[in-house]
C-alpha cells in the first residue's frame, strides 16, 4: 500500500500537461508502478489539453506493464523536485483516502482539506491588480500551512480558485502572483461538470475561459460570468449551464485562435457567441482587451454577438407586422410561389382561359378581368390538345393584333411527373431563363399516367412531385384539372390535393353563361366570381376550304355587376365569404326565378351559417346577419326569389 501511495504521490507531483509522448511513458511507467486506469485518468483529466476518457483508457491499454519500469516515473518527479518526504502532508491526506485495494474513498476530499487551509484572497493580491480583478470567492495558501508542492511549485500565496458543482467542491486552480506564471491543477481531482461564478446568475450568463475574462466581462456588463478553468472544458461547462439556466440566453466569449471551436461549440448546443478582433495577438483574450483598449471599447465589442444558423427561426409579431405584403401573379388569386389548380368540366372553356391567362401574365398586361397582373415568364406545358394549341395562338394574334410574348414558352412533348421527368423539365425552364415564372400544366391527369387520383397514396406521391418541381424553379406550378362527378365537391380526386393548393380557380358553364370564380386564395377573399364568353374566331380554311375556327376569351360584361359592384362593408365580406363556402356544398339548383342549374341555398339557412361567424355579441348575431346578406342582395352580389339566395 505505502508503494502505491508514493507512487500516486510522484505521479500527482507531475504536471499532466506534458507533451504528449512524455505522457505515455509517464502512464507507462504508472502502470507498471501499479497504479490503476483510475488513477491514471484522475491525473490526467485535470489538464487543459485532456482529450477525453475515450482516448485515455485505449491509450491506457496499449501499455505493457514493465516496458517502462517504475524507476521512469520516480526519476521524472525527482527531476521536477519530488522526494518522498518534501510533501508529507500530502501522502498523509492521500493515505486517508484510499482503500485497503488502492481505491480513492472520494475525489475531492483532498481539495476541501486543502481548500479549508486557505485564508480569503486579499484584494491587493498581485494577480488581482493585474487583472484589475475583485476577490470576492476566492482564497490564497498561506506560507504557515504546511508546504504544499505542486508540479515542483510551492503554491504558496499562490491564488486558489474553486471549482464547484451544485455548491460543491470539485478540485482547485492555483493561480501564482508573479506575472506570466503557470496556472496549476489539482492533481489527483476532477472538474467534473464544475464552474466558478464571478457575479450573479441572470437572465443572461457569459461562459469564460478563465477568470481574468470573466472579471473584465462581469465588470461592463453586470451579468453572471462563468469560469470553465480552460478552453477543453468550454463544451461540457457550456452544456451543463443549457441544462441548469434553459431560459437563459447563454453566450460563449472566445479567446484569439479559439473560434471555430466556439462557433461549433454554439452551434452544437443553440447559444451565441463573440469574437476577439482578427487584430489582436493570437491567445489574447478580453481581459487582454480590456487593459489595452479600456472598458468602454470592452462593452461595445460584447454587443457584436454571433448567432448559430437555426433551422427554425422565431419571429417577433413586430417581424411579421413589418413583412413585404405577398406577391401576386394575378391580385388576390395566384401567388407568386406554391401550387395552385384552375379546374372545370369538360367543356367549360378552362384551357382557353389559362392560354388566356398565360398571355396575359407573359406580356405583362395592365390587368386580366380587372385584377393587377405582375409579369412573369410562362412555360406552358401542353398535354391535352396538342394540335389545336396552334389554333389558339394565331386566334389571340389575330384578333387582339399583338406580338407573342417571347416569354410564354411551350411544351408539348409527353411528361409523366411521377417520374425522372420532374428534374428533365427543371433543367430546361433553367436553361431558358424562365426561374421563378409560372409553370402551367394542362391536365394533371395527363401528367400522371397510370395513377389513381382517388388513392390517398397515389395523391401524396403527385403532390410531393409538383412540390420538388417548384423547389427546383421556383414561381407557381398551376395545374389544369377536371371537376368531379358531384360538381359541387369541386375538385376530382382525393381531397388532399385541395388542401394542398395556395389558390384555385373554378371555371363554370351553364346554359346562359360561363364564369371562373375564385374558389381557393391564400390571404385573401374566395367566392368572387368573372364571368366571360368564348368568341368564335375564323383564322383560316383548310385544303377544302372549310373554315379553320378557334375561340378567345371576352369578359362578359352583360353579365356582370363588377363594374357597378360598391365596396362592402366588413360584415358583409363575412358573409359572403362563409355564402360561398356553403354554395360549394349545396346540391339545391333551379329554384323558381334562379337561372338554369344556379345553386341556390335557403335565406333562412344562409341567416344561420352567417350568424355563426359574425364578429359581434352573441344577441346580435342573428341580426347582423340578415343586414349583411341583404345588403349583399342590394349591391348585387346576391340575387334572391322567394326564399332562395343564388350568387350572381
Amino acid at each position: 500500500m505505502d508503494d502505491i501511495i508514493r507512487a500516486c504521490s510522484a505521479l500527482n507531483f507531475l504536471n499532466p500537461e506534458c507533451p504528449r509522448e512524455q505522457w505515455i511513458q509517464i502512464g507507462m511507467a504508472a502502470k507498471s508502478a501499479g497504479l490503476s486506469f483510475d488513477d491514471f485518468h484522475n491525473w490526467s483529466k485535470s489538464a487543459a489539453n485532456y482529450e477525453g476518457e475515450k482516448d485515455c483508457r485505449k491509450v491506457w491499454k496499449s501499455f505493457h506493464a514493465g516496458a517502462i519500469t517504475s524507476a521512469t516515473l520516480f526519476s521524472f518527479a525527482r527531476n521536477n523536485g519530488w522526494n518522498d518526504s518534501s510533501n508529507e502532508n500530502y501522502l498523509i491526506s492521500q493515505k486517508r483516502l484510499m482503500t485497503p485495494h488502492g481505491k480513492y474513498k472520494s475525489e475531492n476530499r483532498n481539495a476541501i482539506d486543502i481548500w479549508n487551509r486557505c485564508l480569503p484572497a486579499p484584494s491587493t493580491h498581485e494577480y488581482i491588480l493585474q487583472k484589475q480583478g475583485i476577490s470576492d470567492g476566492l482564497r490564497c495558501y498561506p506560507h504557515s500551512e504546511p508546504v504544499l508542492t505542486i508540479s515542483g511549485k510551492n503554491i504558496a500565496n499562490y491564488l486558489v480558485i474553486p471549482c464547484l458543482q451544485e455548491g460543491e467542491l470539485q478540485t482547485l486552480q492555483f493561480i501564482p502572483p508573479d506575472k506570466g506564471g503557470k496556472k496549476l491543477n489539482l492533481p489527483g481531482a476532477s472538474f467534473n461538470d464544475g464552474y466558478f461564478t464571478v457575479g450573479e446568475i441572470g437572465e443572461l450568463i457569459y461562459l469564460c475561459e478563465g477568470i481574468g475574462q470573466a472579471w473584465s466581462v462581469n465588470k461592463v456588463s453586470g451579468c453572471g460570468c462563468v469560469v470553465s478553468f480552460g478552453a477543453g472544458r468550454i463544451k461540457t461547462v457550456a452544456i451543463a449551464l443549457r441544462a441548469k439556466y434553459s431560459s437563459a440566453r447563454l453566450v460563449i466569449v472566445s479567446d484569439r485562435g479559439k473560434e471555430q471551436m466556439v462557433c461549433d461549440i454554439a452551434t452544437g448546443i443553440g447559444c451565441q457567441w463573440i469574437e476577439m478582433p482578427e487584430t489582436m495577438p493570437d491567445k489574447s483574450d478580453v481581459n487582454d482587451y480590456a487593459l489595452q483598449f479600456g472598458h468602454e471599447e470592452l462593452h461595445h465589442l460584447l454587443t457584436l454577438l454571433k448567432s448559430p444558423e437555426m433551422r427554425y427561426k422565431l419571429l417577433s409579431g413586430s417581424d411579421l407586422y413589418n413583412t413585404p405584403p405577398m406577391r401576386w401573379i394575378v391580385q388576390g388569386v395566384l401567388p407568386s410561389e406554391g401550387m395552385a389548380a384552375l379546374y372545370g368540366e369538360s367543356g367549360s372553356g378552362k384551357s382557353f382561359l389559362i392560354l388566356d391567362m398565360a398571355f396575359a401574365v407573359a406580356q405583362g398586361e395592365e390587368n386580366w378581368f380587372g385584377l393587377r397582373v405582375t409579369k412573369t415568364p410562362v412555360t406552358y406545358v401542353c398535354l391535352e390538345g396538342e394540335s389545336g394549341i396552334g389554333k389558339r395562338i394565331k386566334a389571340w394574334r389575330q384578333y387582339f393584333n399583338k406580338p407573342i410574348p417571347e416569354k410564354l414558352l411551350f411544351v408539348t412533348q409527353p411528361f409523366d411527373l411521377l417520374s425522372g421527368d420532374v428534374t428533365d423539365l427543371a433543367n430546361a425552364i433553367v436553361s431558358a431563363g424562365s426561374v421563378g415564372g409560372l409553370v402551367i400544366i394542362d391536365t394533371l391527369n395527363r401528367a400522371v399516367p397510370g395513377a389513381d387520383e382517388n388513392s390517398s397514396v397515389d395523391m401524396g406521391n403527385i403532390i410531393a412531385a409538383v412540390k420538388k418541381l417548384q423547389g427546383l424553379i421556383g414561381g407557381l406550378v398551376l395545374l389544369v384539372h377536371h371537376s368531379g362527378k358531384d360538381k359541387s365537391k369541386g375538385l376530382r380526386g382525393h381531397s388532399s390535393l385541395y388542401a394542398a393548393l395556395d389558390g384555385a380557380i373554378e371555371v363554370i358553364k351553364t346554359d346562359t353563361r360561363r364564369e371562373w370564380c375564385v374558389a381557393k386564395s391564400k390571404d385573401d377573399i374566395t367566392g368572387n366570381s368573372y364571368p366571360f364568353n368564348l368568341e368564335i374566331i375564323k383564322i383560316g380554311v383548310d385544303d377544302n376550304k372549310q373554315e379553320i375556327t378557334s375561340c378567345v376569351v371576352l369578359f362578359d360584361s352583360s353579365n356582370s355587376m363588377l363594374s357597378k359592384r360598391i365596396s362592402l362593408s366588413r360584415n358583409q365580406k363575412f358573409a359572403l365569404n362563409e355564402i360561398d363556402k356553403q354554395f360549394l356544398n349545396v346540391s339545391d339548383v333551379d329554384k323558381e326565378g334562379a337561372p338554369t342549374l344556379s345553386r341556390c341555398l335557403s335565406f333562412d339557412k344562409a341567416v344561420s351559417v352567417v350568424a355563426e361567424i359574425m364578429p359581434t355579441d352573441a344577441k346580435h348575431r342573428k341580426l347582423r346577419a340578415q343586414e349583411a346578406i341583404a345588403g349583399l342582395v342590394e349591391k348585387k352580389y346576391l340575387a334572391m326569389s322567394g326564399d332562395s339566395l343564388w350568387r350572381i
